[in-house]
């Protein structure tokens, strides 16, 4: 994996043979932030990246110096993988990691974002739910944004706040935007 751009831009990070999660492609994760960058001002913003996995989306953000990212994960071993990285890139005091399920956690959590990444495994069955409670318990700030990424099984399109869904070979992501 590499960081595409930004003061980390070409920094690269070695993925575990046996590691427990898919991380997005450089060309979809690439395809995604040209999409951000068209969208929206990348600066200065409070991020959320649920199914955090490899840090890869996290770390894209933080180099882009997009603001503070809070990366969600119930697996130990990639909240560890994504901290000891962070801390070789020097970027450990723009990432919080948090050990929970995303469910769990956009359920009690107090606060809002700008921005909230949702990349659950494409056999998750959740997706659909992950939007109703962003928007539900109004999780994102005022032109905030969700993008979900999902494979082609899995259909957005009807959901309420759905704006616009963009796919790179086998990966999709969905946009939902408040006050769409």
């Amino acid at each position: 994996m590499r960081i595409i751009s930004g003061f980390l831009k070409a920094r690269r990070f070695s993925i575990p043979k046996s590691f427990p999660s898919r991380p997005t492609t450089d060309f979809a994760k690439e395809g995604l932030f040209n999409v951000l960058e068209h969208q929206m001002s990348l600066f200065d913003l409070e991020i959320l990246d649920l199914c955090a996995g490899t840090g890869n989306i996290s770390f894209e953000f933080i180099s882009r110096e997009a603001g503070k990212v809070t990366a969600v994960d119930s697996n130990s071993n990639c909240l560890r993988y994504i901290l000891k990285n962070a801390i070789d890139f020097k970027i450990n005091e723009e990432i919080e990691t948090i050990k929970s399920d995303i469910l769990a956690f956009l359920k009690r959590t107090d606060r809002t974002f700008d921005l909230i990444f949702a990349d659950p495994p494409y056999e998750y069955q959740f997706h659909a739910e992950i939007a109703q409670i962003v928007f539900d318990r109004k999780l994102l700030n005022e032109n905030g944004l969700l993008i979900i990424e999902h494979g082609r099984h899995t259909k957005l399109t009807e959901l309420p706040n759905f704006e616009l869904v963009r796919t790179y070979g086998n990966v999709y992501f969905s946009f939902f935007r408040l006050n769409a």
